[in-house]
């Protein structure tokens, strides 16, 4: 009986730090909203509200899913949070985490062009593309937390995006806290994210009974 309940107890914490605090943990004791607040305080939630409107529009005509979206603002230093889990009912985020993109010609896993990234949508250009990506199946990964989603370029910018084995996943050089001024680790392309912030992303993606739109721009 006791270890039943400490089993309930365990699976309770899990889903609190999942969906209380997002992707990256507050101090202990610290209250949810409290949390937020100070992780992500420089974040412009005006900005990526107009974003999310454009997105909403998309979302409603494309039938995809209009309860939530993945924005990511490009012109955001790869040190500081500039992914956001959009709740479209809300019309706030849910949850933000620092994302990586491409090092281009630059050496694998360092951030020399942390705050000028270089898009391509060439194959073997080891560049992020910009665009709109309707997220697709979910599968095994190498990388952090196992787990990858299959986004599927929308546009003319990120259309080689299956060809080029572009995935969401987490990888376990990336901070959960922003590092500003230093960056995020670069890949070959793929929007990467840390664990903590993929284990998040992961849950409400497998909740979502439509496709969720990611949407890279700047």
């Amino acid at each position: 009986m006791i270890a039943a309940l400490t089993r309930i107890a365990c699976g309770f914490a899990l889903l609190s730090s999942l969906f209380c605090i997002g992707c990256t943990p507050g101090d202990a004791g610290e209250p949810a909203a409290a949390a937020k607040e100070r992780l992500y305080r420089h974040i412009d939630t005006k900005r990526f509200r107009e974003q999310a409107r454009l997105a909403k529009t998309f979302c409603a005509r494309e039938g995809m899913d209009t309860r939530i979206c993945l924005l990511a603002d490009m012109s955001i230093p790869s040190g500081k949070a500039r992914l956001v889990a959009w709740d479209f009912r809300k019309d706030t985020f849910l949850t933000a985490g620092l994302m990586s993109h491409g090092c281009g010609a630059a050496p694998w896993g360092k951030d020399e062009s942390r705050e000028q990234p270089v898009f391509s949508n060439r194959p073997d250009s080891h560049c992020s593309s910009l665009g709109k990506y309707k997220v697709g199946k979910r599968g095994y990964s190498e990388w952090g937390i196992h787990v990858n989603y299959l986004p599927h370029g929308l546009e003319p910018t990120n259309s080689n995006a299956q060809a080029r084995q572009i995935v969401l996943h987490g990888w376990d050089a990336i901070p959960d806290q922003e590092v500003y001024p230093d960056g995020a680790p670069e890949g070959w392309g793929c929007p990467a994210v840390s664990n903590a912030c993929m284990t998040t992303l992961d849950s409400l993606l497998r909740r979502s009974k439509r496709p969720v739109l990611l949407w890279l721009y700047r």
